[in-house]
């Protein structure tokens, strides 16, 4: 159901221009599981927009979901307004590439961009792992599918010319079941491209004695070096128990898009609950507290920017 296109903004201010009672729009955003960033990004974003629905009569929901390729797919079905997802994804979803050849979302549309995300590996410390390489023949969750974790390790797995086969498990648990997985002694490393700190890393790193690994090699460098959505990142050391040195990885950054189906108002008024808050915005969680105007409209957007998002940024002058 398009709520948007049942409850159009255009009609809702047209009937509060006449004195009608208004009805609200409903928009829903995808994030990803319960224990994630994305969540806390969707939910984040809906207390502020329905902080101020008495005055723009929009209302949001940010249900959890499978993750960032499970937010696209929803949204170019029309089943979700908005969402979050990997830059990466944002990129192969626009362009028809990677997992989305053959599929591509030629009317997905960026909004803004959030928190970096590391691509980052927490390894049980009995099981000896210091270095990716140490994961093969070794019981690793690598995320569930639809995830941008998932994806964007078989991404890595491609790199260096390895398959699922080269662990002795490869376990699909979602990011809420994977801290307990690594406690429980079910496997002995997990996979997360996420935000730090993180609560599943911490609730991880506090069951069972555990360590980040880094991601780094000639492979890795050279993806970063092929792909503009990647990026080199580091984990600050002593951020969770059992790594107090900085931990070297790469990754992508957490960003909000949408269709360009949905009205311009509707985005207008998302954009502008978000950046007329930004401090309120910027304090609903650790991952955000370095956030800046001027990274999130620029940084890891490869999709056009939708016009509703665009006229606000214009009106504030950032863009031209």
């Amino acid at each position: 159901m398009k709520h948007w296109k049942n409850l159009g903004l255009a009609a809702v201010l047209a009937a509060s221009a006449t004195g009608a009672t208004a009805q609200e729009t409903f928009i829903n955003i995808g994030t990803g599981g319960q224990t994630g960033v994305y969540f806390v990004v969707g939910q984040s974003i809906c207390r502020l927009v329905n902080r101020g629905t008495a005055d723009h009569n929009v209302r949001c929901t940010a249900p959890s979901t499978g993750g960032s390729i499970a937010n696209i797919n929803a949204i170019a079905a029309g089943d979700m307004e908005m969402g979050v997802a990997q830059s990466d994804w944002q990129f192969h979803a626009y362009n028809g590439s990677s997992e989305f050849e053959g599929n591509q979302v030629g009317d997905l549309r960026a909004v803004f961009s959030v928190h970096p995300e590391p691509f980052t590996v927490v390894a049980r410390a009995d099981a000896g792992i210091s270095t990716f390489a140490d994961l093969q023949g070794m019981r690793v969750n690598v995320g569930n599918p639809g995830s941008g974790q998932r994806a964007t390790m078989e991404v890595v797995l491609d790199a260096l010319g390895w398959t699922m086969d080269d662990f002795s498990l490869a376990s699909e648990l979602a990011p809420a079941e994977q801290a307990a997985a690594l406690g429980d002694n079910n496997v002995d490393a997990i996979i997360y491209t996420v935000g730090h700190p993180n609560g599943s890393i911490q609730e991880a790193a506090s069951t069972v004695e555990s360590v980040l690994v880094p991601v780094t090699g000639p492979e890795i460098e050279a993806l970063i070096a092929d792909n503009p959505y990647y990026a080199a990142a580091t984990i600050p050391g002593g951020m969770y128990e059992g790594t107090p040195d900085d931990v070297t990885t790469f990754g992508v950054r957490a960003t909000f898009v949408t269709s360009a189906e949905v009205p311009d108002d509707v985005i207008y008024t998302v954009v502008a609950a978000v950046f007329d808050n930004f401090d309120r915005f910027r304090g609903l969680h650790p991952a955000f507290a370095n956030l800046s105007e001027e990274s999130m409209i620029a940084d890891g957007l490869s999709a056009p920017l939708h016009p509703g998002a665009e006229r606000y940024y214009r009106e504030r002058g950032w863009i031209e």
